[in-house]
This record gives C-alpha cells, structure tokens and sequence, in this order.
C-alpha cells in the first residue's frame, strides 16, 4: 500500500527502531493545540462523525474528476490506487448504513480509477498512481493495492443493482484474475506474493488482502481456481508469518537475496487476517477458522492495544498511531462482534476510534492528521485522503451499533 513515497524502497528509522511502514515519512513538527477530550460514557453519534469526515474530504481533497487528491500538502497533485478505493470503500458503508446519496461519489470514483488500469498489458492491473485529470497512469504495481480494490468492488457489489453491480464483480474478477497471472508468486521463502512488481519483500498484508479476495471471488462465482489459490495463500501464511509466541502475524520476509524476517507487529496486518479468517470460516465451512479469528481477536488486544490510552499502537516499535493503519482494528473488531456477537469486541472498536478523535483530529476542519502521538502531540502536518476515508468508515460502520 503506498503512502507518500511509493515508489521509493528505503526504509527509514522512527525512534531508532523501525520505519513506519512502506515508506511514510511522517516529519514530527511543533504540536498544534489538542482537540478536547471525549469524555468517558458520553455518546458519540459516529454517523454524524463520519458526515463530518466526508465534508472534509469533499471540501479538502475530491478532485473535478472525482478522483482524491493524496494529500493537502506535499502530494496534491497526485490520485494513489488505494487512496481512491479506500474512499469507495467509505461511501460504501455510508450506503449500508442508510446514506444512498454517497452512491453517486462511489460510482464516480469507480469511473475514474479505469483511468489508473493497464491497458496495454492483457493481464491488466492497476498502477499505482495518475495525475489529478486521470492522464499519466505509471508507477508499479502492488499486489496489495490490487486485492483492497477487489475486496472494496465486491462491497460495492453487494449494496449496488443492475448494470453497477455487474460492473463491481467483473473488475473484481479482473483484479483476482491480474493476481493470479502476475508472475509475483514464486517459490522463494516457499510461496507468497511479493509486495509489488520491484519484488522487494513479501508481507503479511499483502497476502491477507489476495486471500480475502480469492474467498469472496470463489464465493461468488464457484470457480475452484479461487479457492485453490485461497488455501495455497493460508497454508503459506500459516507456515511462514505466524509467531506462535505471541499467537500474531508478523510484517513481511525480506526479498531475495536476504530473506531476513521482519517481526515487527502491525495492527492493521493482524486485523487483515481476522478478516481473512472470518471468511475462511463461512465460505470454506470450517469453524475452526472463527476460533482462529479469535484467538487472533485476544492476542491483538494483549499486544498491541494501549491500555493507558484505549487504542491500537501502529506497530509494537512505533510512539504514534495513524487513522488508516490503526482504524483497521477496529473493523476486525467489529467482523468479529458481527459473527459472534461478544460485545468486548465493539468496546475495542469504540475506543479506538475514540482515541483517533482526541489524537488525530483537527477540531476545527474535522480532519485527520497522517500521525500523532496518543496524546495528540507531536501530529504531522499531512493529511491524507485514506486517513479521512478510514475514520469515515469505521464511523459509518459504527454507526450501526448505537
């Protein structure tokens, strides 16, 4: 998943320990004033919340092309993959929660992501970024970006009818079937896709993301060719991310050459595989996978929940949290509550986000800064349009449950 510097492979060190990752560069700067404090037991109306983010992002970012922007400051005048599809995914869940005015930004920003498919290439795929008009498609492509934007079309599939439903399932198909010929797949370190066409690493995201998409895929269509792909990624990820000492997934095997693993934990890379998990439970009719989740579900929250500051770390060797990155645990929280309705999963849900309010969010425009310490000192001065479009989500997604 790209975040300021795509493109760029260098990993660079935040509190002497480890990068935030795939290449952001979150530059600490004198801290703004803190936005008050929620306080404890009072309601939050999250779909309010996430109206709110959605203005801001409207306002700050949408472009006449209704792509997004990246940011409002050093990347402006660039539109990333799955900035956009993120944004799709968070209208999305502002349709399933009643809101059918967002149906026309999703839509609109579906037509233009064929602006950023390779159409040269007869496997297709996306590239990784284009110009703020759609011209310019270039860059890599990333396995990553490709199963989220699959995984957000089939989203967009469900709460659609007619010729748009179809539309969401075939280029879901299209991202599925891209995976699959790509060519980054290969038997170093035993299997695993790599991160993107440079072939740098292979992470634990990454492959989260194609094994949710081979399972929604296969569910839908019945071709055996998902599911076979969809047990060769879980197997692969079973045997060479699981730390069984903390029962989590760690980031990612360094590429050829090296194959040094990475162990650092993230939140949004084990909230990943809660949801790979969950689906795994359902489509392949295995319980043992909804005990995995769980299990998964416990170890996030005795390693990488703050329990002074009710919220998820980035990751175990990071200060600051991130509205995307850690937003993420909240949505795994929320599958789980969804399919066995414990309600300790929705509390980790609530809090959160609650936390990403006080920390992250800018009180008088409503947006999200890239990071910020759980204080919500020391906030960069980005704001990116994946950041809005994840508070806006799990605020939607919320919403739900008040």
């Amino acid at each position: 998943m790209k975040k300021i510097f795509k493109n760029t492979l260098l990993i660079i060190a935040l509190f002497a320990a480890v990068s935030c990752k795939k290449g952001a560069d979150p530059v600490p700067v004198t801290p703004p004033p803190v936005d008050p404090p929620v306080v404890p037991g009072s309601p939050v109306n999250y779909l309010q919340q996430a109206k709110d983010t959605h203005a801001f992002t409207v306002n700050n970012l949408l472009t006449a092309s209704y792509g997004y922007r990246a940011n409002t400051t050093s990347k402006s005048n660039n539109c990333y993959e799955w900035y956009n599809v993120s944004q799709i995914y968070a209208d999305a869940a502002m349709v399933a929660a009643g809101e059918t005015s967002y149906l026309v930004y999703m839509n609109n920003t579906f037509k233009f992501m064929d602006n950023m498919w390779d159409k040269k290439d007869l496997r297709g795929g996306y590239f990784a970024s284009v110009n703020l008009d759609g011209t310019g498609a270039g860059g890599d492509k990333y396995v990553d970006d490709n199963a989220l934007s699959g995984m957000v079309y089939l989203e967009a599939y469900d709460i659609t009818t007619g010729a748009d439903k179809q539309a969401y399932l075939a280029k879901a198909k299209a991202c599925g079937d891209w995976l699959i010929n790509s060519g980054l797949w290969d038997n170093v370190y035993g299997g695993g896709f790599y991160w993107n066409t440079l072939k740098p690493e292979k992470p634990t995201q990454t492959n989260g993301l194609t094994l949710q998409l081979f399972l929604k895929l296969y569910s839908l269509t019945g071709e055996s060719i998902y599911r076979d792909w969809a047990r060769q990624v879980d197997t692969w990820l079973t045997a060479k991310m699981f730390d069984p000492n903390t029962g989590l997934y760690i980031w990612k095997i360094d590429g050829p050459g090296e194959g040094t693993k990475r162990t650092q934990k993230f939140t949004y890379d084990n909230a990943i595989m809660i949801e790979a998990f969950i689906l795994y439970s359902k489509i392949m009719n295995d319980p043992s996978y909804l005990t995995k989740a769980q299990n998964l579900g416990r170890a996030m929250n005795t390693t990488l929940w703050n329990a002074i500051y009710k919220g998820y770390v980035f990751n175990t060797a990071e200060a600051r949290i991130n509205p995307a990155w850690c937003a993420w645990g909240s949505q795994a929280m929320i599958r789980l509550y969804e399919v066995d309705k414990n309600p300790d999963w929705l509390m980790y849900a609530r809090e959160n986000i609650n936390r990403l309010n006080i920390a992250n969010r800018n009180s008088t425009n409503l947006g999200y800064y890239f990071f910020a310490g759980f204080d919500g000192q020391n906030r960069s001065t980005e704001m990116e349009t994946v950041d809005q479009a994840w508070m806006q989500r799990i605020q939607a997604m919320l919403s739900k449950y008040q």
